[in-house]
């Protein structure tokens, strides 16, 4: 199932079903990570855990996206959200897309966006005891990190169950992510 659901097109950015599609690729993105995980597989786990959070920021830009159109200033921004921020989320622009959550509400986001973006650096630097391409100066301290990600995904998720539609499919990924082994 995980694979057929990954590889299905997602539905359009202004459709409702975007947020479900998208939290859903979220969570079998970091049950992905969390077997990789569990086979050493640290700078694979890594990336995935980067995808999973990157799914979230997609899930979460949709379902506020009314929200965000309010504070964004000009009408060049406005665009920019729907056109470009939500359909894609840009890895260049994901701290000040984080940044514009928290200023409604979801507080800490930026900080968890900075670790996947450490991640995303670990995946494709390695470990680096200089710590000049890399924050993570071993195996273990990236482990560690996508552990904690991940953590801070599911406890973000389990918050929007009242918000949302939460599907069978959602709860079945949300559980086998809930019972992996590496906790």
């Amino acid at each position: 199932m995980d694979a057929e659901t990954l590889e299905r097109p997602l539905p359009k950015p202004t459709m409702e079903d975007y947020i479900n599609a998208r939290l859903l690729e979220s969570l079998i993105e970091a049950k992905l990570s969390t077997e990789f995980l569990s086979k050493g597989l640290i700078r694979d786990a890594s990336g995935k855990a980067f995808q999973a959070w990157r799914a979230l920021l997609a899930a979460l830009l949709r379902l506020e996206l009314s929200n965000l159109l309010k504070v964004a200033k000009t009408e060049e921004k406005r665009n920019w959200l729907v056109n470009r921020a939500v359909p894609r989320v840009p890895t260049t622009r994901m701290k000040a897309l984080s940044q514009i959550l928290e200023e409604i509400g979801y507080v800490g986001i930026y900080f968890a966006t900075s670790t996947a973006l450490e991640l995303h650096d670990y995946q494709h630097n390695g470990p680096d005891p200089d710590m000049a391409m890399s924050k993570y100066r071993n195996r273990q301290e990236a482990a560690v990190a996508v552990i904690n990600l991940i953590k801070e995904l599911m406890r973000r998720i389990e918050e929007l169950k009242p918000r949302i539609k939460w599907s069978d499919d959602l709860e079945s990924a949300f559980k086998a992510l809930k019972e992996s082994r590496c906790w």
